[in-house]
C-alpha cells in the first residue's frame, strides 16, 4: 500500500465533487496555531477533506527507579479524514489516514523501569509510520458500521474518556494486554476489520476485530507492512457496552478518526455528562511459550494469550450548577492468563474534574490511581534467578491540563511508581514534569 497514491485518489476525488451539504465547519481560526489557511481549510472541510496535526511533548525528571534524571519525548500526528460520499457518492463512508511521528529519549526505559510505563507517548523505537489506514462504510443509518485497514483497537476498544487526560499509560491500553505479544496498540497498528451495531436510541453496542496477530514487520520495527506471516495467528476482541446519556445523539460520529470536532459536536462535548459501561474480552489464536511451564521433554508448554475487562464511567455531578463544569470517575478492572506476561491483573480508579475553576471552564483535573499484579508465574521465574519480587506494582497521579489558548495547553504532572520494575529492592520512583500540546 502507497500512502501517497491514496492520498492522491482523495484529492482528486476533491477536485470534482461540489456536491457537498452546506454545514458549519470546524473553527480553525480560533483552535488551531496555523488556522484556517485564509478559509481553504474550511472549505476543504466542506467538500469532505479535514486536515489536522497535533504535536505533544512530555518533558519529565524522575528520581529513584533504576537511575535519576530528566528525559523528554515527543508525538507529532497528521491526520487526514476524507468523507467519500461528499467525495465520490459512496453513500456513508468515510477514509481516515494517521501517521504518528515519535521521537526523543525514553523516560521510562532509561529512568524509571516501570513494567505499565509512565508516558501514554513514550515508544521503544523511534520512528514515522502509519497509525491508521483504513476505510468505513456505514449501514441501517449508520448505526451499523465495517472497517477495513490498519487499525488499533486502543482508538474504540477499553477506553474511558474521562481518564484520556493522564498522562500513564495504563488508563488506555491496559498493562497486561499491552505486554503481550503484540496487540494493534499505540503505536504498532495492525491489519484488520472492526464491526460495530448500535442500537436505535444510540444507547447499547456491541463491536468486535479480528486483526493480524503481529502487527507490521518485527524485523523491522521503523517500517509499516502489511504482513501475513506464518506464525502471526490472529488477534480478535470483542465488547458490550451501554451508554445511556447518549440517547437521541444521533450526530454523534461513530468512526475513531477523532478529527477537529464541528461546532454541534463541540456543544455536545462540553455540555454532556458521560456515562459508559461496558465488558470486553480478547484473545490470540497463535501459542507463544509459556514463562514457566514445561513439557516432558523440558521445553516450554505453548500457551493462547487471552483476557478480558468491565469498565465504567459516569459524571456525578456538576460544579457550580453549571452544565460544563462537573466531577466525573472512572474504574475499570482488567485481567488476562498470565502466562507469558509480567502482569495479569490491573485496576485503574480515577476522577477527573472540568472546568474546576469558574474562571478557568476549559481546565481539566484528573487524579488516577492504578495497581499491576505481577503474575504468579512470572513471580516464580523470577525466584528462581535470585530476585525478590513484591505482589504488585503501583502509580498514583495528578495533573493539571490549563488551556492557555484552545490550540495549547500546559499540563503539568506528577506521578508516584511503587516498586517499579516489580523488583523488592528498587527503589520507589517520583516524577515530575509537564505535557506541552498545541494543534496546528
Amino acid at each position: 500500500m502507497r500512502l501517497p497514491a491514496t492520498t492522491m485518489t482523495l484529492l482528486a476525488g476533491l477536485a470534482w465533487s461540489f456536491a457537498a451539504a452546506a454545514e458549519d465547519a470546524p473553527d480553525y481560526a480560533g483552535t488551531t496555531l496555523i488556522g484556517d489557511w485564509n478559509g481553504a481549510r474550511s472549505a476543504l472541510w466542506q467538500s469532505g477533506v479535514a486536515l489536522e496535526a497535533g504535536l505533544k511533548l512530555d518533558s519529565l525528571r524522575n528520581r529513584g527507579g533504576l537511575m535519576d534524571g530528566g528525559q523528554t519525548v515527543t508525538h507529532l500526528e497528521l491526520k487526514l479524514r476524507a468523507d467519500l460520499q461528499k467525495l465520490l457518492g459512496w453513500n456513508n463512508a468515510v477514509a481516515y489516514v494517521n501517521t504518528d511521528t515519535d521521537g526523543g529519549a525514553g523516560i521510562n526505559a532509561r529512568r524509571t523501569g516501570s513494567l505499565m510505563g509512565v508516558s501514554n507517548i513514550e515508544v521503544p523505537v523511534q520512528t514515522t509510520r502509519l497509525f491508521h489506514a483504513w476505510v468505513q462504510k456505514g449501514f441501517i443509518d449508520d448505526r451499523l458500521s465495517v472497517l477495513v485497514g490498519i487499525y488499533p483497537i486502543d482508538s474504540e476498544f477499553f477506553t474511558m474518556d474521562s481518564a484520556a487526560t493522564l498522562v500513564h499509560p495504563a488508563y488506555g491500553t491496559p498493562a497486561d494486554l499491552a505486554l503481550t505479544n503484540a496487540p494493534s496498540v499505540f503505536n504498532n497498528a495492525a491489519f484488520g476489520i472492526r464491526g460495530k451495531l448500535l442500537s436505535a436510541d444510540r444507547e447499547l453496542y456491541a463491536m468486535g476485530a479480528l486483526m493480524d496477530g503481529i502487527p507490521n514487520d518485527p524485523a523491522r520495527p521503523k517500517a509499516t507492512a502489511i504482513r501475513f506471516a506464518k506464525g502471526d495467528g490472529a488477534f480478535v476482541i470483542g465488547e458490550l457496552g451501554w451508554m445511556p446519556l447518549e440517547t437521541g445523539h444521533t450526530f454523534e460520529p461513530i468512526d475513531p478518526s477523532r478529527v477537529r470536532p464541528t461546532p454541534e459536536l463541540v456543544a455536545h462535548e462540553k455540555y454532556g455528562g458521560l456515562s459508559k459501561y461496558a465488558i470486553g474480552f480478547w484473545r490470540y489464536g497463535n501459542r507463544v511459550p509459556d514463562q514457566l511451564d514445561v513439557d516432558a521433554d523440558g521445553n516450554p508448554l505453548q500457551r493462547r494469550s487471552q483476557g478480558g475487562y468491565v469498565l465504567a464511567e459516569r459524571s456525578l455531578f456538576s460544579l457550580g450548577g453549571e452544565t460544563n463544569r462537573d466531577v466525573t470517575a472512572f474504574g475499570r478492572y482488567t485481567f488476562s492468563s498470565g502466562h507469558s506476561t509480567s502482569i495479569d491483573r490491573m485496576w485503574n480508579l480515577g476522577l477527573r474534574v472540568r472546568g474546576p475553576l469558574a474562571s478557568r471552564p476549559d481546565d481539566s483535573i484528573a487524579l488516577g490511581w492504578t495497581r499491576g499484579r505481577l503474575a504468579p508465574k512470572w513471580r516464580a521465574v523470577q525466584a528462581a534467578a535470585g530476585t525478590d519480587t513484591v505482589a504488585a506494582e503501583e502509580a498514583v497521579e495528578i495533573t493539571w491540563r490549563v488551556a492557555i489558548t484552545q490550540w495549547f495547553q500546559v499540563q503539568p504532572n506528577v506521578q508516584h511508581v511503587r516498586h517499579p520494575g516489580g523488583a523488592a529492592a528498587t527503589r520507589n520512583a517520583t516524577l515530575i514534569g509537564a505535557r506541552i500540546e498545541l494543534a496546528f
